[in-house]
């Protein structure tokens, strides 16, 4: 192996020695983001204040995780395509281009990714003036609580809901929130 190396176009030897490099370090983040050990990523912050890239979150333009696939894409493209761009200067050119476009691509992947995430979490005071079902009786008068279905954000929740009107609120009836007393809602018939 080591003959094979030496006998090698010094530029050649560089490509495969990225190549082989980024590769190596590319599977080992692989490997850590299956065990969930992903968070091994150091960014640089860049102080703009149109940073484009930084929409979504921790995904800035210089990061490790970047700089190894452009590695990935400069490395494997100088070696892929060294038989037929005779030309260092071009092929160097073509490498960089390719390393360019392995970054934003995995750019593009992560954002993608990152638009499937959810939060479940809700703010009960967002309820107010919202109309929903009641799901459990609600007695009179705030003699007692009942239950209410509430969608946030495209998840139902179930809440404690109770009236101040003089008449108990059936199973089924539309209500309006006016109001969130100790997270418990105030509702009223519509």
């Amino acid at each position: 192996m080591l003959e094979w190396y030496n006998s090698l176009d010094p530029f050649l030897k560089i490509y495969w020695g990225i190549s082989i490099f980024a590769s190596i370090i590319f599977i080992i983040q692989i490997v850590m983001s299956f065990m969930g050990i992903s968070d091994m990523d150091t960014d640089v912050d860049i102080d703009t204040s149109t940073d484009s890239l930084d929409d979504v979150g921790a995904m800035h333009l210089l990061s490790i995780r970047n700089v190894i696939y452009f590695l990935l894409g400069v490395g494997w493209a100088g070696v892929s395509l060294s038989n037929t761009i005779n030309n260092q200067v071009v092929l160097g050119i073509i490498a960089v281009a390719v390393g360019c476009l392995f970054v934003a691509i995995f750019i593009f992947l992560f954002r993608q990714m990152m638009k499937l995430q959810h939060n479940g979490a809700f703010d009960i005071q967002d309820a107010k003036g919202k109309t929903v079902d009641v799901y459990l009786r609600i007695p009179a008068a705030g003699q007692g609580m009942g239950k209410v279905q509430v969608s946030f954000n495209g998840s139902i929740q179930e809440l404690d809901a109770k009236t101040e009107e003089s008449e108990m609120i059936p199973t089924g009836t539309k209500v309006q929130v006016i109001d969130v007393i100790n997270n418990i809602l105030l509702v009223e018939k519509i």
